[in-house]
This record gives structure tokens, C-alpha cells and sequence, in this order.
């Protein structure tokens, strides 16, 4: 296991390099550049927009662009300045990390604990009512955007004279110091992101656990269990969920890289200061340094879980083993 975790870790960072240097070509293709807006306005000469290019680096060639940008990482961790907002690209995203990791880790938890339980009783009770109404609403799930329910949601929570919609916080406790009254202030607004983008997941987590489960009771060890007189919770929970359950281990990683993400519309509707918005917003800006590093990051979570991913999966199923 350690050999397989070491060799896995390693791919990391050749990996990372080869996302950066197609990354960064990839933006200069799009037309136009970071300085177009000062370039459109009266109030700037074409000499202050040559000095700022300079400034910026954008005057060099674009692999000396690129090679001093990876060797300031690996020299200094530095990632670079946001030409929009002049600050330090990795400041300007830890202060959104935070907010993201949270929201995808209890989006994913939250479709989890519905997902699994429901598609376990729909596929024991298959063909029933429960089975049908749990695939009308899977269906229903996977069919409303997720930024559609959030403007629903919100439109119901107002509706009845609800608060706490938009953002994560109310305005009196955005920059006021943490404190028990803004931790509830904060939990009273992450329910709704946390319904809005975990749903969808739901949705399909649960039609998986279902054909999973109907697939694993049709196999030979579990009407052996049934002949040796076991109870059906014991062959249910004991023999086949454990055997069922495995395939979305393995797609755990990708579930988190996926959240982690973020939906940009959903986000965009209920006003959360996460990296899906500051992403498009820099795409838009042709803010290029803070565009690659996200990028390197959405790589490096996806990787990242699913090495996680394996190393679950392996502990959970003894038969697993990485060589």
C-alpha cells in the first residue's frame, strides 16, 4: 500500500506541470488580452499601457511568461499577482478555499446519508411505492438545475418572511470577529447551498446504490446467506450493502472534485464567495495567473481524492490489494 500511495503521489507533480503548461497556452488563445479594457478607455495613452505591460510581464515572450511564473512557485510558492484586484493570486483564493471545502464536504456528506438509504430501500422494495415515488423524485432531481431550485428556494424562504438567504453570512457579521451568535448566524445560511448543490447528487447517487444493490442480491453468496437462516437485515446490511456501496467509493473522489468545483450558476444565484464565481469572473478578465492556478487546483483536489478514494476502497474490501 505504501509503495502504490509513494508512485501515486509522485505522478502528482508531473501531472500538475503538464495541466499548467497546457493551461497556460490554452487562455492566450482566447482573443484579446488583460489589457484591452485600458487600451478602450480615453483616459489611459498608449505609453501608460505599455508600462503597465511592463509592469506585468506581459511584454515577454510566452514561454518566458511561463517559465518565470513556474519558477517563482518552486522557488518562493508564489503564484503569481492578480492583474485585476493587484494582490497575490494565492491570497485571493485561500480566502475563498475555506468556503468552498466547506460547502463540498457537507454537500457531499448531505447526498450521501439520503442517497444511500433510499436507493438500499428501493432496491429491497423494488417496484413498490417507495420505489416509484423515489424515482419519480430522482428523476425530478436530476432534471431541475440546480441554480433553478436555489432561485425557487429562495423565493419560498422570502415568501415566508425568511432572512437568511444569499451569501454566508448576514451583513452585521461579514467582517465582525467570530463569535457564537455569527457561527449561528452562519449555519442558518449554509443549509440552503448545501440543499441546492447537493441534491442533484442525491439524485444520482441514489439510482446508483439502487442498480448496485439490485445487482448484488441476484448474486449466489447472498442466497446462501438466505439458506443458512440468516435475517434479511443481516444478508441486507452485513453481505450486500458492503458490496454494493464499493463503486461509489470509488467515484468519491471524483463527487468531491466535482463539488468542490462548484456549480458557477448555483453559486453566482445565492452569492457564495467560492471559486466557481472567482474563477469565471478572471476568465472574464483574462486575470491569467489566478485562471492556471485554479485550474492546478481543481487537478490537484481531483487527483487527490481519488487516491483517497483507492485507499478507502481498499480498506473497506479486504480483497483489494495495490501491488
Amino acid at each position: 500500500m505504501f509503495n502504490f500511495i509513494l508512485k501515486r503521489t509522485l505522478v502528482i507533480f508531473p501531472t500538475l506541470l503538464a495541466v499548467s503548461f497546457i493551461a497556460f497556452f490554452v487562455i492566450q488563445l482566447q482573443p484579446g488580452s488583460f489589457l484591452d479594457s485600458y487600451l478602450e478607455d480615453p483616459r489611459f495613452s498608449q505609453e501608460t499601457v505599455t508600462r503597465i505591460q511592463e509592469q506585468l510581464g506581459l511584454d515577454k515572450p510566452l514561454i518566458v511568461q511561463y517559465g518565470l511564473w513556474v519558477w517563482g512557485i518552486v522557488t518562493r510558492g508564489d503564484f503569481g499577482q492578480s492583474f485585476t484586484a493587484n494582490r497575490p493570486v494565492a491570497g485571493l483564493i485561500g480566502e475563498r478555499m475555506f468556503w468552498t471545502v466547506e460547502i463540498a464536504a457537507l454537500a457531499l456528506i448531505f447526498s450521501w446519508l439520503i442517497a444511500i438509504p433510499i436507493g438500499i430501500l428501493t432496491a429491497v422494495r423494488r417496484n413498490g411505492v417507495v420505489d416509484g415515488l423515489a424515482s419519480f423524485l430522482g428523476y425530478a432531481g436530476l432534471a431541475i438545475p440546480d441554480f433553478l431550485l436555489g432561485l425557487l428556494l429562495i423565493a419560498l424562504i422570502l415568501s415566508l418572511n425568511g432572512k437568511n438567504v444569499g451569501g454566508l453570512f448576514s451583513n452585521e457579521y461579514i467582517d465582525a470577529p467570530w463569535s457564537f451568535s455569527k457561527l449561528l448566524d452562519h449555519l442558518a445560511h449554509l443549509w440552503l447551498p448545501i440543499i441546492v448543490i447537493g441534491v442533484n447528487h442525491v439524485a444520482s447517487l441514489q439510482r446508483q446504490m439502487r442498480a448496485n444493490m439490485l445487482d448484488v442480491l441476484n448474486q449466489d453468496y447472498v442466497r446462501t446467506a438466505r439458506s443458512k437462516g440468516l435475517q434479511e437485515r443481516i444478508v441486507i446490511y452485513r453481505h450486500a450493502v458492503r458490496n454494493a456501496i464499493n463503486p461509489l467509493i470509488s467515484i468519491a473522489g471524483l463527487s468531491f472534485a466535482e463539488l468542490t468545483s462548484g456549480s458557477l450558476i448555483a453559486a453566482t444565484v445565492l452569492g457564495l464567495p467560492t471559486i466557481g464565481p472567482f474563477l469565471y469572473d478572471s476568465i472574464k478578465a483574462k486575470d491569467q495567473y489566478v485562471v492556471i492556478t485554479l485550474l492546478l487546483l481543481s487537478s490537484l483536489v481531483l487527483m487527490i481524492g481519488n487516491l483517497l478514494a483507492d485507499v478507502l476502497l481498499a480498506i473497506v474490501d479486504p480483497r483489494i490489494r495495490y501491488e
